[in-house]
């Protein structure tokens, strides 16, 4: 039976609850602030990174990680006889997908598929969990790699922003640059199409974009069953339980098996700024 070992990227952020029985193995992106660099999620974690980026005075940037990093968890991998299945945030958000891609021309690459998730945090999270636990069944490489690619078929992140200022900033705006300069008054609805963030839509207040935020959500999934859904937020995790809770509402008791709650990691964190909500899903799978 196959051996086959799960590589991520900090930005999946995937709760622990969900990853800890499997052999997930993660790569940090990196955040630089203030000439310091910090691992994702290991040098600096969530509530002090949102804590600190509200008071201050700089901004921070991020980086990917290099083909060192990923030839060397490959080989220690390799060396212990798995096959590897990686996969990461969408190659139009970061640069991770070609490190992977640089480090596998030094390993046997017989022994590595490398999938493009065209989303990131859940949305990349869900389509790794689902191999992960194939891959616990007994599936092969190529079976776990099938997988991977209609798993991410079958996803989608849809969030609201307070600003699009740090997306603006670390030019990763895409399809939602027709919002700069008319947002002042407006909630930008956006979400992850084909690998970019795009608009969804506007709207006037907070309470409102919510609702269209769900309705979209539930428009998406439609009657694909069963549903995987996780509630995002930067720093306001209560605000996305309760709207992780209407969408779970609106479903039967056997709909929806599995939810969570899960934060934006740093380094997506740069991005987006404090105060993002958001709803992902995964259905059909």
């Amino acid at each position: 039976m196959s051996k086959i070992a799960i590589v991520t990227d900090s930005t999946a952020y995937i709760p622990n609850e969900l990853s800890r029985d499997y052999p997930i193995h993660v790569i940090p992106l990196q955040v630089i602030w203030d000439q310091q660099v910090f691992a994702d999620g290991i040098d600096i974690q969530p509530d002090e990174f949102y804590a600190r980026l509200k008071n201050s005075k700089t901004m921070p940037t991020t980086s990917q990680p290099t083909p060192a990093a990923f030839e060397k968890t490959y080989k220690q991998l390799i060396d212990q006889d798995y096959e590897i299945l990686s996969m990461h945030i969408s190659a139009k958000l970061s640069g991770t997908i070609d490190s992977a891609m640089q480090a596998r021309e030094h390993v046997d690459k017989k022994r590595v598929e490398i999938v493009d998730s065209f989303s990131t945090s859940m949305g990349l999270g869900f389509p790794v969990m689902a191999v992960a636990r194939a891959a616990a069944d007994g599936a092969t490489l190529q079976d776990c790699k099938a997988l991977a690619e209609k798993a991410r078929d079958h996803t989608g992140l849809f969030f609201l922003l307070n600003t699009l200022e740090f997306l603006h900033r670390g030019g990763r705006i895409g399809g939602a640059a027709a919002f700069v300069g008319t947002a002042l008054n407006l909630k930008p609805i956006l979400h992850i199409h084909e690998g970019a963030i795009v608009a969804a839509g506007k709207v006037r207040t907070w309470k409102n974009a919510v609702d269209r935020l769900i309705e979209l959500v539930m428009q998406k999934i439609g009657n694909e069953r069963p549903i995987h859904l996780a509630g995002l937020y930067s720093d306001t995790p209560d605000e996305s339980k309760l709207v992780l809770d209407r969408v779970r509402s609106y479903y039967g008791s056997t709909d929806v098996i599995e939810s969570t709650v899960t934060i934006v990691s740093p380094v997506l964190g740069v991005h987006v700024g404090p105060g993002a909500v958001g709803l992902i899903f995964m259905s059909g799978i």
